[in-house]
């Protein structure tokens, strides 16, 4: 099963953030450029210098992580047994 989803669904989701916090260990991230409407209009891997993110953005992503975790968790298991 693929369900194409959008890079605007994945940060949304806190998973963009989630993901970047494994790859700075290895100083990569995927960056995404957002228009003024906050609308991405680019995405690519980069190798960075900086290691993890703010106090407030990790508090931030934990929350969307978690909410996301929440809201599917049962669909995640269904799939996870097939």
């Amino acid at each position: 099963m693929i369900d194409r989803k959008t890079w605007k669904d994945f940060r949304e989701s806190g998973l963009l953030w989630w993901i970047n916090m494994i790859l700075h260990t290895f100083g990569w991230s995927i960056v995404v450029n957002v228009d003024s409407t906050g609308e991405i209009t680019e995405a690519f891997p980069a190798r960075v210098k900086f290691r993890g993110f703010s106090e407030d953005d990790n508090t931030d992503g934990y929350i969307k992580v978690s909410r996301y975790i929440n809201n599917n968790a049962k669909i995640l298991e269904i799939e996870a047994k097939e």
